[in-house]
């Protein structure tokens, strides 16, 4: 008999497939055997066809068939289903029997061996198995196939025989290849598929193929077979619905679907047998309904549910198995049945959500995909829910008196050992009516049900539902969810008295629960974790918990508190505190001896309590009262304490720890008393903490000078309690103090708009106190005055002097001071390559000197004292720059009576910008001053040099110099023509130079130009400055070579109707003799005489001259006649290129009186 009849059975949890006998193989002695054996069972991957196989003796005796009614009118079914009928079609009737026979091809006794094996064949057939039932042929001979066939069909053809023959040796007539492995393996010596035609099975041999090969298609044939067997299995039950009626068959109508649906499982049928497994569900909920077949109407419709559920998430449809779970909880939860046994319903409502989470997380496994709101964690929720139901109706239903003993004989017990159908009472089987039997038997089985009921280990089950929906809750992100089902789990293991284990789980939800500040779900965990702690005799846990249920957190009553105060104070005194209400007896006698124990070894115990996890009835803030202090003034600090205890409340010491234990010895306050005096009636003590005051601490020390520029940190602040006689227990807050709730309640304060009450002037509101655990230490304040004098902005690569004035205010004399001053530290590093600075400024600074200068000794300032340090600055390149100066001393100070030598500094920093002097243009015009992108070989140019203002000061040029590349040569003199000329902001110079270049060398027609040099300094400047020689790189210019030169030799300037003399030079600058045409173009301004046009002939470097005389008509800036030039030898030379050397206007005077002229000569 099974333990429980809510149980699942084996046989229905598993996946139905077609069972098939294999006979005639000794797996155990018989190497050969045993290879076929693992050919069909061994790593069965999931695309091969669904078969049970199992090997069987020859003789085995398979079960009996019963002889089948023809009728019913007169049959009144005694159950459902029988307990054995689905294990029977799964291990013990095989739908095929395969029969194997060794036979070697060369057998000598061939006949013999025909006759053995057609007789064990015979003996399969002739075995009473249930009907039905068929064994499969396959066969492997030699010579006479006709024969072995008819051996294995034997005298009835209507049958069907399995027959495997596997060989000995290798076929002689399939020689083994030369490659490979020589001896063939046991599955390809094994027989071949046989051919099957009609009602009769004959052997035929098949050639040689692979072994997975050949046992693939064995096992298709095999499945085939039991395929037939099962659809004419499904065939017979449906037979049997015409001869049923619903008058006295309704057992009936359940039993042949359920049946038919299985048989279609087998089958592989799923979409049948999930129809037919709804029919079934329907047709038990149609079953009329009474106390002695309540249960099992309960355990079908639970058996099929768990089918239809199983085959719903196989066909990938979760939703509807969701929907028939529902349906199915919805129509059986309130089919208790007799209320004697209530707690029967609940653990079968536990068992159907666990087989519902159990599939459900299945087919998660293999690729369901769950969500938040809908995974296997509720229902096992659900499972653990209807346990805790089971458990409660145990207490109440099975608590029967210790004299009460166990039923003799065995109510549960049946003659059989095993029951005939699911779902009956043991001791009314096959019982139908309405009203029991017997009375008393039935009210003996109901109370051994009971007394097994009372042994059932409840919290066991228990804790492992709530485990798996933990697990699940904990996949799916659903904290809470997994919080409250482990408040749940620590709870059993407390009434299972795992105490430890509740413990642990208790204490890692409650940082959960305090953070999200769920103070009553806290106290209710807090209370049942005191409880743990006493019953185990853990003496830092109980004082933990104690005070955190003294707290401000704790819902407690005044009442409940003042006894877990009065525990505390008595774990304090190295005393045993009193039981915990609603602990067992047992329990507790025994946490009496822990804690004797305890109290025996705990002289001089001390405990350390973090109390930023917990949220315990001291409170604690700490703070500077300034984010920085010099090092001439005391650092102050307050601590502020306050206690939630029903009672004012003593402790021993009090101490802030920092960074720099050299300051802990400051800030302690501790008082001697009496251990029994930790709770006081009056407050007048200097550590007496009243309910609901604030206790405010003061504290200051001197900062040491090694610590100017550090950050001084309180690393913790420790409260005492107890003394060294009994129990010490120190209250640890990192850094300035704060628990668990300080942070959301300082929060909420800050927010809100609640007017704060009015206190009297010594009493703090503690809402308005904030934590500040750390300050800074800096420097003393600096008297000191420091004047920079200076006339920004800076020009490029000036010395730049910047004036620094330093004046002393200090009582005393300021002894060591340096001085750093330069670039600012950081800055762009073009900058910092750029910048350098001087103390000298009658010299120009180098690459070698620095950006920074540091530690210039000024040497001791007095009182009232003034020094002065020029500085001068160099920057070759332009931008904005920031500079410091650093002034650094020395100074003694009396702090608290203390005398500290201080260090002081003062920092100033300036912004300069740096821009370029001037702006130079270089161009090269022609003598006309014309512009030129080019110039030519040896003819004169000229070179502009503009010089433009763009200092906002005045500058004096010094002097300017050109330096000609060795390209270029200069015509006439090169003196500078801006000496000591002083430039003001936007104005311009400007100086020209006559020059001519060589031919350039082959292959390069641009050629250097040279350097421009230009010595200035500001005008203001002191003599002693030195002059800043600013070089300017003059740019290329492209040489041409020009075949002809043409100049003209004419006065400056003429006068109306008086001739004007005009020489023309031509020269020839080739190697060749050139042709020249020359025309004159004639105007309405000038008369002339001439040759107006000539044909010349010019030697190579040689020149020609014409003479004109040009007589104006009109005065005015007049154009002149044209000389138009043409070069036949040098077509590409143009006629204006010509033109461009030879002037184009002059200035004609009109004509005067000799009168006129000789006032003028006079004059």
């Amino acid at each position: 008999m099974r333990s429980t009849h809510w149980d699942f059975p084996l046989e229905l949890c598993c996946r139905p497939m077609a069972f098939v006998a294999l006979t005639g193989l000794d797996v155990t002695y018989n190497a050969v055997h045993r290879a076929i054996w693992d050919a069909f069972c061994a790593n069965r991957r999931a695309d091969r066809v669904p078969i049970s196989f199992k090997v069987l003796p020859g003789d085995h005796e398979y079960p009996k068939c019963r002889q089948k009614r023809s009728a019913y009118d007169w049959y009144i079914p005694k159950g459902i289903l029988k307990t054995g009928w689905m294990n029977k079609h799964l291990n013990l009737v095989p739908a095929l029997v395969v029969v194997f026979y060794e036979l070697d091809w060369d057998e000598a006794q061939w006949k013999e061996k025909q006759s053995e094996c057609s007789t064990r064949v015979e003996i399969v057939r002739a075995e009473p198995a249930v009907p039905g039932v068929r064994a499969g042929a396959s066969a492997e001979g030699r010579g006479d196939r006709e024969k072995c066939a008819r051996a294995v069909e034997g005298p009835s053809g209507a049958s069907r025989a399995g027959l495997a023959l596997p060989g000995g040796r290798a076929q002689p007539a399939m020689p083994i290849a030369p490659t490979g492995n020589h001896r063939r393996s046991p599955i390809r010596r094994t027989a071949r598929q046989t051919k099957f035609t009609g009602k009769k099975h004959k052997g035929c041999c098949c050639p040689d193929t692979e072994e997975n090969s050949i046992t693939t298609r064995l096992e298709n044939a095999f499945y085939e077979h039991a395929q037939t067997y099962y659809y004419t299995e499904i065939r017979r039950v449906k037979s049997h619905k015409e001869f049923l009626n619903k008058t006295t068959h309704q057992l009936l109508f359940v039993r042949h679907q359920f049946k038919t649906a299985f048989f279609s499982e087998l089958k592989q049928d799923t979409q049948n047998a999930l129809k037919n497994y709804r029919t079934a569900y329907n047709l038990v909920h149609e079953l009329r309904a009474h106390e002695t077949n309540m249960l099992e109407i309960k355990t079908m419709a639970g058996f099929i549910n768990y089918k239809i559920c199983r085959l719903c998430f196989q066909h990938n449809a979760p939703l509807d198995a969701i929907a028939q779970f529902r349906k199915h909880v919805d129509l059986c939860k309130k089919k208790i049945g007799s209320a004697e046994l209530a707690f029967e319903h609940t653990a079968w409502m536990t068992k159907q959500f666990q087989a519902f989470g159990d599939l459900f997380d299945e087919a998660i496994k293999l690729g369901l995909t769950a969500i938040q709101t809908q995974n296997p964690g509720f229902y096992y929720q659900q499972a653990a829910h209807y346990a805790q139901e089971r458990k409660q109706l145990a207490n109440q239903l099975c608590n029967h008196d210790s004299s009460t003993t166990y039923p003799t004989p065995d109510p549960l017990e049946t003659s059989s050992g095993v029951m005939d159908f699911f779902g009956q009472r043991p001791w009314r089987q096959s019982h139908q009516s309405i009203e029991p039997p017997d009375l008393e038997k039935e009210k003996v089985g109901i109370l051994a049900l009971q007394l097994k009921e009372r042994d059932v280990d409840h919290s066991e089950l228990i804790i492992t539902l709530l485990s798996n929906a933990v697990a699940q809750f904990k996949k799916y992100k659903c904290p809470r969810m997994k919080s409250h089902l482990m408040v749940q789990m620590g709870e059993e293991y407390y009434y299972a008295k795992d105490y430890s284990k509740a413990l642990k789980l208790l204490d890692y939800v409650m940082c959960d629960y305090r953070t999200e500040r769920w103070w009553n779900l806290l106290t209710f965990i807090l209370s049942t974790a005191l409880k743990c702690a006493y019953l185990m005799g853990q003496i830092k846990d109980y004082i933990t918990y104690s005070l955190e249920l003294l707290g401000r957190s704790s819902t407690l009553k005044k009442e409940q508190k003042s006894r877990v105060e009065k525990n505390l104070i008595k774990v304090l005194m190295n005393e045993s505190p009193d039981p915990e209400p609603d602990c067992d007896s047992k329990a507790v006698k025994g946490a009496q001896k822990i804690w004797a124990d305890r109290i025996s070894f705990a002289g001089s115990s001390a405990f350390t309590i973090e109390m930023q996890d917990y949220v315990p009835f001291v409170e604690c803030k700490a703070r500077f009262l300034a984010p920085s202090f010099h090092i001439d003034d005391p650092v102050q600090l307050r601590v502020y304490l306050r206690a939630d205890s029903p009672h004012p409340f003593r402790f021993s010491k009090l101490c802030v720890c920092f960074n720099n234990q050299d300051y802990n010895q400051y800030c302690v306050v501790e008082e001697t008393y009496q251990t029994s005096d930790i709770l006081e009636a009056s407050s007048q003590g200097t550590t007496c903490l009243v309910p609901g005051k604030t206790r405010q601490y003061a504290f200051k020390f001197v900062a040491r000078t090694e610590d100017v520029g550090k950050k001084v940190e309180i690393t913790s602040v420790d409260l005492v309690l107890g003394s060294d006689t009994g129990r010490c227990v120190i209250l640890n807050w990192r850094g300035g103090g704060g628990d668990a709730a300080s942070c959301q309640e300082s929060l909420q304060a800050s927010r809100s708009f609640k007017r704060r009450p009015k206190l009297p002037e010594n009493e703090v509101c503690w809402d308005s106190v904030t934590i500040q655990a750390s300050t800074m230490v800096i420097s003393r304040v600096p008297r000191l005055l420091v004047q920079l004098r200076h006339e920004p902005p800076t020009l490029t690569n000036e010395m730049y002097c910047l004036a620094i004035t330093v004046l002393s205010e200090e009582v005393t004399t300021a002894k060591d001071m340096k001085l750093t001053a330069g670039l600012k530290p950081g800055q762009d590093a073009n900058l910092t390559q750029t910048t350098h600075i001087s103390l000298d400024g009658t010299e120009m600074c180098d690459d070698s000197c620095p950006a920074l200068l540091p530690d210039i000794s000024i040497g001791d300032l007095l009182p009232g004292g003034k020094v002065e340090k020029p500085l001068y600055i160099r920057c070759g390149q332009i931008g904005t720059r920031i500079f410091l100066v650093h002034v650094s001393y020395v100074v003694t100070a009396v702090v608290e009576g203390k005398e500290i030598i201080c260090k002081c500094h003062k920092d100033e920093t300036i912004t300069i910008e740096t821009v370029v002097p001037f702006d130079v243009t270089t161009k090269f015009v022609s003598t006309k001053f014309e512009h030129m992108d080019r110039v030519f070989a040896d003819i004169p140019f000229l070179l502009m040099m503009d010089i433009l203002s763009a200092s906002p000061w005045a500058l004096t040029i010094e002097t300017s110099k050109l330096e000609l590349a060795p390209s270029m040569t200069a015509v006439d003199q090169m003196d500078s023509q801006l000496a000591q000329v002083i430039l003001q902001t936007g104005e311009s110079a400007s100086e020209c130079f006559c020059l001519q270049c060589p031919p350039a060398p082959t292959n390069q027609s641009g050629v250097a130009s040279g350097h421009y040099i230009i010595s200035w300094k500001r005008t203001s400047a002191a003599k002693s400055v030195p002059v800043v020689n600013t070089v300017i790189t003059m740019p290329h210019v492209i040489v041409e070579e020009i075949p002809l030169y043409v100049h003209a030799d004419l006065p400056s300037f003429g006068r109306v109707r008086e001739s004007l003399p005009v020489k023309y030079w031509l020269q020839n600058r080739t190697q060749l003799v050139q042709d020249v045409e020359i025309f004159v173009e004639p105007n309405d301004a000038f008369m002339f005489s001439g040759l107006k046009q000539i044909r010349l002939r010019i030697l190579p470097d040689t020149e020609q001259e014409l003479l004109y005389n040009f007589y104006p008509l009109m005065a005015g800036y007049q154009q002149l006649p044209g000389l138009s030039i043409s070069l036949p030898r040098f077509p590409a030379v143009s006629n204006q290129l010509l033109r461009r050397f030879l002037p184009t206007h002059i200035f004609v005077k009109p004509q005067g009186r000799q009168a006129d002229e000789g006032i003028v000569v006079a004059a």
